[in-house]
């Protein structure tokens, strides 16, 4: 059987190793946006309706992704190793970085639990944003670490000077930047200086899924500077291909080591690695994505401001919403128009989190909204909870 041999290069493991890193990723259930939303549902959602909970891109991939995964679709009875290599050198390209810094994945949430993982423990805490994105917290139950909720600052960055004294025993500090779902950046001198003021051993993970939407500065360069960060990022969100699954990790050798050491076998799709590459060589698709993105997110706050409508600012594609009452009412009885916008964070529960789609969606949203919110139309059945979302309370709960 052919190998990868980004894989087989990267790192010369023993079996015992490689088997007991394996068993140990087999035991945790890798927590994704589509597992999270799907649990906060009360039922499925209907494919014709504006879905608008997931943070998905509706544009899809681009042309040439769509080409080039057809195009490998008659060898996928092959294994293609090298198109891994080829990826992880066109992102080390990209990005400035040699190869060894780089691993590539299908999608990010992978990485994000495996480095959870490997570097919180019982006495390593994990430390997130509240509300924040909450997979790394499942991650770090799944290890018996304690998890550290601290609530954003006063402008809705990463507060970070509190993580740092929130977290004195902190194994990483997350960082989902723009923040999973406030879509609200944190500087680059914020991250900076926690990467220089955390506690020795611990590191910084910083999620870049939302990065391409906004003006922030990705930290890249401090990866290239050798200090204890990681970097994700995905091609699920601007680049539309959430359900082709391709995502990168970018760090320190011996850091992306210990993640690749824990997560054990990373095999790709040949689809997504090719829809990513094409993706990359498309100059023009990020600036133009981030444009169409910018202007129906503009419009939308424009009518919420319009219509006395409390938001928080965002530079990302989604925002939260306040509605003035709890949450969960709010989304059933949008979901009673066929309009399936997203969950609520504890912290916050007159608050929903909203996916910036296309914009006729965001028409129809605006319409069902305002039925909503003058009272027009409630959601006319008290909804049983799913079996889904029975478990994901309880496992909420604990973290």
């Amino acid at each position: 059987m052919a190998r990868d041999r980004s894989v087989s290069s990267a790192s010369r493991r023993s079996f015992l190793g490689l088997s007991t890193a394996v068993s140990a990723a087999i035991m945790l259930r890798v927590m994704t946006e589509p597992m999270l939303a799907r649990a906060a549902r009360h039922k499925p959602r209907a494919l014709d309706g504006v879905l608008i909970d997931s943070n998905e891109n509706p544009l899809g991939p681009c042309a040439a992704a769509r080409e080039a995964a057809i195009s490998i679709v008659p060898q996928g009875g092959r294994y293609l190793d090298g198109l891994t290599d080829d990826l992880v050198k066109q992102l080390s390209q990209m990005e400035g970085l040699k190869p060894e810094y780089v691993r590539v994945y299908p999608g990010s949430s992978n990485p994000l639990h495996h480095a959870v993982c490997a570097y919180s423990s019982p006495n390593r805490s994990y430390v997130t944003a509240d509300p924040g994105y909450e997979a790394g917290m499942f991650a770090a139950g799944a290890v018996n670490a304690k998890v550290v909720k601290v609530p954003l600052a006063k402008n809705y960055a990463h507060d970070v000077r509190a993580m740092i004294t929130a977290g004195p025993d902190a194994g990483v500090f997350y960082i989902c930047n723009p923040n999973n779902p406030t879509g609200t950046v944190t500087s680059h001198s914020d991250i900076e200086y926690l990467v220089e003021n955390k506690p020795k051993g611990s590191i910084v993970l910083v999620d870049e899924a939302y990065i391409h939407f906004s003006d922030g500065t990705s930290v890249v360069d401090l990866v290239r500077a050798d200090k204890d960060v990681l970097v994700l990022r995905t091609f699920s969100k601007l680049f539309g291909m959430a359900g082709l699954r391709c995502g990168a990790i970018f760090g320190r050798p011996d850091l992306v080591e210990k993640v690749e050491n824990y997560g054990g076998w990373n095999f790709m799709p040949i689809t997504a690695l090719v829809a990513a590459s094409a993706s990359l060589k498309d100059a023009q698709l990020v600036p133009e994505r981030k444009r169409i993105n910018a202007s129906i997110r503009s419009s939308v706050f424009a009518w919420l401001d319009r219509n006395g409508y409390s938001y928080i600012p965002s530079q990302s594609n989604c925002f939260m919403l306040d509605t003035k009452r709890p949450g969960k009412e709010v989304i059933d009885a949008m979901a009673s128009q066929n309009v399936h916008i997203g969950r609520i964070w504890p912290i916050w529960p007159t608050h929903v989190r909203i996916t910036v789609g296309t914009a006729p969606e965001m028409e129809q949203f605006q319409a069902a909204l305002k039925k909503v919110m003058t009272g027009a139309v409630t959601a006319s059945v008290a909804p049983v909870r799913s079996a889904s979302r029975q478990r994901m309370d309880g496992l909420l709960k604990r973290v």
